[in-house]
């Protein structure tokens, strides 16, 4: 009988929209690699029953996403120093009969910036807006490249705080009312809301306080070009969309589960891109 190869999955509820199957089949087909990715539509009550039963289920590990990041890292004790600073899980994988967990989305915002703005971590000096689940990652990643300095606006206040205790002084929590004072002088500002999509509205950004060399983020990237990235565009920023953080992330689990470490090409950009376009 033929080697069907390592079993993979990504994880949440719901599911249906992911498009880590399309990333991950596209490499396995690539470099001829027998194995699967699949997704598992869980519910939150089920999950811990669901990890606890991988290994029996003839998984090698997987990708864990909204709603199970932060049950996933309550439930493994094996953590490594990423998933430790972020406080979430979104890969997981079994080695020596244990079940590790990690979280590769600080190094996709990273890699896609390293990819689409080069240069940016030159920059000191920061500004994140939101400070919910997925600005952790942004908030570890910029940390790490060496930011002094990242102004996180968000709605209220006490969320801000918490996660400036999580992450140290270099963190400054602010609400939306001192936007224009955190914005002057950034050299990177990053978005991590939802702000801008559906009914909602942005909020008007004085563009002209930025540093004129500095970079503008998005980390949604369904729309590819949202009201922010469309905005700052028309004033001469570079710009970076949130495509590349997610094919970016995907990178370390592929080469994790399937012994491999993939590129992030034009060619899967358009996949993906083309998906997306079907789906809207």
């Amino acid at each position: 009988m033929a080697d069907s190869g390592p079993r993979a999955f990504v994880v949440g509820h719901p599911i249906a929209h992911s498009r880590s199957p399309l990333i991950h089949g596209h490499w396995l087909k690539q470099y001829g690699i027998a194995g699967s990715y699949e997704r598992i539509d869980v519910a939150p009550d089920a999950f811990s029953s669901f990890l606890a039963s991988l290994a029996d289920n003839g998984f090698a590990g997987g990708n864990v996403t909204l709603p199970h990041k932060e049950a996933a890292f309550a439930a493994i004790r094996n953590r490594d120093a990423a998933a430790e600073a972020i406080g979430a899980v979104n890969m997981v994988w079994i080695a020596n009969g244990e079940l590790l967990a990690t979280n590769t989305d600080a190094y996709g915002f990273a890699a896609n910036l390293d990819d689409q703005a080069a240069g940016w971590r030159a920059g000191k000096q920061a500004c994140v807006l939101g400070a919910g689940g997925g600005a952790r990652a942004i908030l570890h990643a910029l940390i790490d490249a060496g930011y002094g300095r990242i102004a996180l606006v968000n709605r209220t206040l006490a969320r801000a705080e918490t996660l400036a205790q999580r992450f140290g002084s270099a963190i400054q929590p602010a609400t939306w009312d001192r936007l224009e004072e955190c914005l002057e002088g950034t050299d990177l500002l990053v978005n991590t809301t939802s702000l801008g999509m559906g009914a909602s509205a942005f909020p008007e950004i004085q563009f002209d306080l930025l540093d004129r060399n500095a970079v503008v983020a998005d980390i949604v990237y369904a729309p590819l070009r949202t009201p922010l990235l469309r905005a700052a565009a028309q004033r001469g920023f570079a710009t970076v969309d949130g495509l590349g953080m997610l094919l970016h992330q995907a990178v370390p689990t592929f080469e994790r589960l399937f012994g491999v470490r993939p590129s992030v090409t034009a060619e899967l950009r358009r996949i993906i891109v083309d998906d997306l376009g079907a789906a809207a």
